[in-house]
């Protein structure tokens, strides 16, 4: 089955639209993150009989059976929704049947060395779950605040007691059972000192959408080189014993991310929760703090946290441009910001700050400067368009000036654009959308000459060095060497290989039109070169100044 963008676009709508179940959260997707945060349902203290935080076995089955005779609303998805099967989307008929994978044992590998997110290796994690219907119960447990126990061996040493869930959105939701779905691993769910390699969070992600399995990949590759990211690389994770096949290994935001990052544990973080009607713009809504959690989700920090993120709001929302950079200087790293854009725009993170403000995290350091940290990277390389481009407008204004949009209520969602911005696909502009006020860091910071030069510099930056084919292909070969056997083996992903074998090509066929949900295939070459031939074919840092 083959979904175009304007047939997910039509689908999503009435869903976003829709008003929330009585005494429910405000609407739109279900699960982790949303619209506006929906949180995971509670349940854990209700069946925690002996109070250690955990549910055993005994405890989780009743916790099954009560969430079986009582389901929450729209828990995953909407019912006979996205997954495959009756009335849901369902796989096209192409994909790889869903078969066994090979049977392996820590014993059958060897073990590897270097650090866990080291791009030329290729590591296996071993994951085996108390139940053989361990999918079952993770489904089952899916958006609710239970972890799931299991023993986890990496390198022939055993790590007890890690917890399990399945995360992500439309990931999960478009993903039916038997598929590889992504997983969150939490190390110290049980030894709160237990770490691998020095980290207690993982992140395996199954790369629904993206055939290649490299664009998050090679986005925290280029992004590394200048501001902080996340790590991302492949791993191969075997489940009670049977291959699961490739994942996308990404890095968790939280402190011990500061402290690799910034020499630092202190200071703040906030989540800026994915999602097609995202509103985490930092545009200023008033002083309430209230209205800033509904799209800003802290992860640590307190009320002055708070106000300062206030502050930055409204420093950037109504402060004139000719004394914006002094103002929020002390607010705001602005050199790393403004790479931050950069890559957001210049490598089409379709899931990131230029589209839907929204799907990136934040950082108050120490000395109360705010950082941007990018967080889904897995829809980057590819041609803009789709459900929630753009911003109120379709996100086609160019260059500093139009009228400022409407704010609207607090808790107001802007409609879900159905088709790409103007001068959309590889061919977008890196200065569109700067009309859009609930996008201050783009309307209003590269309204400042110096500072859209340097945001230009560095978009130009991007594509004389970074898409190049001779650089970025020779990063592409070293995956496909690591990874395209595992690949082709893999039964459980949610693409084919043929997919992945053109995407990675350096003699890709024609690109195909955009299929699936929000997701198109376009091989990594096709992409490079045509976005670097536009960004480079633009007039120079100093003239392109959207006039």
């Amino acid at each position: 089955m083959k979904l175009h963008l304007s047939v997910a676009a039509a689908l999503l709508s009435p869903l976003l639209a829709q008003q929330p179940p009585e005494g429910g959260p405000p609407g739109g997707f279900p699960g982790r993150g949303g619209p506006m945060m929906q949180e995971d349902r509670k349940v854990l203290h209700q069946f925690d009989k002996d109070s250690n935080q955990r549910l055993d076995k005994d405890e989780r089955a009743a916790a099954r059976k009560f969430l079986k005779a009582n389901p929450g609303p729209q828990r995953g998805g909407p019912r006979g929704g996205f997954r495959g099967g009756p009335g849901g989307f369902g796989p096209r008929e192409e994909e790889t049947p869903v078969t066994p994978g090979a049977r392996i044992s820590p014993a059958d590998i060897k073990p590897a060395s270097g650090d866990l997110y080291a791009a030329n290796t290729l590591r296996t994690i071993f994951l085996d779950f108390e139940n053989a219907d361990w999918e079952a119960e993770l489904e089952a447990f899916h958006s609710t605040d239970v972890e799931v126990p299991a023993t986890m061996t990496v390198d022939g040493k055993s790590y007890p007691g890690v917890g399990i869930h399945f995360r992500g959105m439309s990931s999960y939701m478009m993903v039916p059972a038997g598929k590889k779905r992504s997983l969150n691993v939490a190390i110290d769910f049980t030894e709160k000192k237990q770490r691998l390699e020095g980290y207690k969070t993982l992140n395996l992600l199954n790369s629904n959408g993206d055939g290649s399995f490299l664009s998050a990949v090679l986005y925290s590759h280029i992004a590394r080189q200048y501001i902080a990211a996340p790590k991302v690389n492949l791993v191969r994770v075997v489940i009670n014993g049977e291959n699961w096949g490739v994942y996308v290994n990404q890095q968790q935001f939280n402190k011990d991310f500061i402290q690799e990052n910034f020499r630092t544990s202190k200071g703040a973080r906030w989540k800026v929760p994915g999602s097609p009607n995202g509103q985490g713009g930092l545009d200023y809504i008033g002083d309430n703090i209230e209205d800033y959690k509904k799209r800003y989700e802290m992860k640590s920090g307190d009320d002055d946290d708070w106000k300062s993120l206030i502050q930055l709001c409204k420093t950037l929302s109504e402060t004139p441009s000719d004394q914006l950079e002094a103002a929020v200087s002390p607010l705001l790293d602005i050199d790393s910001v403004l790479w931050f854009l950069a890559l957001d725009c210049g490598l089409l993170n379709s899931d990131g700050y230029w589209t839907r403000a929204s799907d990136y995290s934040l950082y108050r350091d120490k000395e109360g400067r705010f950082h941007l940290i990018p967080g889904d990277m897995n829809e980057a390389f590819r041609a803009a368009g789709g459900p929630g481009f753009g911003g109120p407008r379709g996100g086609g204004g160019r260059g500093p000036g139009g009228p400022p949009q409407p704010q609207g209520q607090p808790d107001e969602a802007p409609r879900p654009q159905a088709a790409a911005p103007q001068g959309g696909g590889v061919k977008l502009d890196p200065l569109t959308g700067l009309d859009d006020a609930k996008k201050p860091l783009r309307s209003k910071l590269l309204a400042v000459p110096a500072l859209r030069e340097r945001y230009l510099t560095n978009v130009r930056t991007l594509a004389d060095k970074d898409l190049d084919w001779k650089n970025l292909g020779t990063v592409v070969a070293g995956y496909r060497e690591l990874a395209g056997k595992e690949l082709a083996a893999d039964t459980r992903k949610t693409s084919t290989t043929a997919e992945f074998d053109n995407l990675t090509s350096d003699a890709p066929a024609e690109a195909e039109a955009p299929r699936g949900f929000g997701h198109g295939g376009m091989p990594l070459k096709t992409f490079a070169d045509q976005r670097r031939a536009y960004l480079l074919s633009l007039p120079g840092t100093t003239e392109h100044q959207g006039k």
